[in-house]
């Protein structure tokens, strides 16, 4: 199992999470590309950081949305999408590449990737942008995501993802963000179930009924106050359960290892 988290997201003087730390835990991070946050410098640390660190980089693509922090959605024209996708794809592989490292994945941020779970037109216009600047990548998202289908259908790799600290509806979907009880904070719970979901394949939802999730990769946000001790804990009861933690690009699928 693959553990991610957004990482790079301070602009300027302002910093966001303990990346540093992070770093350490996670065997992915999903790097912002200055379009949601993220600015020259925070990029080139962070992919410094990544390599020394040898953790997978991933682009974190967003709408242009600084002020929202990428968490509003933009009816932006698909060429144009694509396009700014594109964009940000060659500044942090930029990066990535002056720190010996380079871009394995792409997972879309906030509004961008809500969207892309069931708009067709952005759908396409991401995958498009992929596609033309490396078809090797490999894209991350939510299990039936019109995206991820497109991304197939296109020849890419897909990995499909579940979120440690977010609560998720009857259906499968994630609790919107200002709904109660949206995001996790307690760390043995968050554990708990992620051992769940890597061991069994399903996890409770607010409702109570079980949940089937496909994941290859478990995203904990470094935004999150404790999102520190969370990975940490994540990370461990994951091993002390058997389970290989391992970098997004390998093929992992759930392996135990040998005890």
């Amino acid at each position: 199992m693959d553990l991610n988290a957004d990482l790079g997201e301070g602009f300027g003087h302002w910093t966001l999470g303990d990346d540093r730390a992070l770093l350490a835990v996670v065997t992915s991070a999903n790097v912002a590309c200055g379009y949601h946050a993220g600015d020259a410098d925070t990029m080139r640390e962070t992919c410094a950081s990544a390599a020394a660190a040898g953790t997978a980089v991933g682009a974190h693509v967003g709408y242009r949305d600084l002020a929202g922090f990428g968490r509003r959605f933009i009816d932006v024209a698909p060429d144009t999408l694509t396009n700014e996708v594109l964009a940000q794809l060659g500044a942090l592989s930029a990066f990535a590449r002056a720190a010996g490292t380079r871009i394995s994945y792409v997972k879309p941020h906030g509004a961008l990737y809500n969207t892309l779970v069931r708009h067709e037109a952005q759908a396409d216009a991401v995958v498009d942008a992929v596609r033309l600047f490396d078809p090797t990548l490999a894209v991350l998202g939510p299990p039936g995501a019109v995206w991820l289908k497109r991304a197939s259908v296109a020849g890419l790799r897909v990995w499909h993802e579940a979120f440690a600290d977010r609560a998720y509806t009857a259906s499968g979907t994630l609790v919107p963000r200002g709904e109660p009880g949206a995001v996790l904070r307690d760390p043995a719970e968050i554990a708990a179930r992620c051992v769940q979901l890597a061991t069994e394949g399903w996890i409770r939802s607010v409702s109570g009924r079980p949940v089937r999730i496909q994941a290859d990769s478990i995203c904990v946000h470094g935004d999150t106050p404790n999102a520190v001790e969370i990975a940490r804990t994540v990370r461990s009861a994951l091993e002390t359960a058997g389970i290989a933690v391992g970098r997004v690009e390998s093929p992992l699928r759930h392996t135990r290892q040998a005890v």
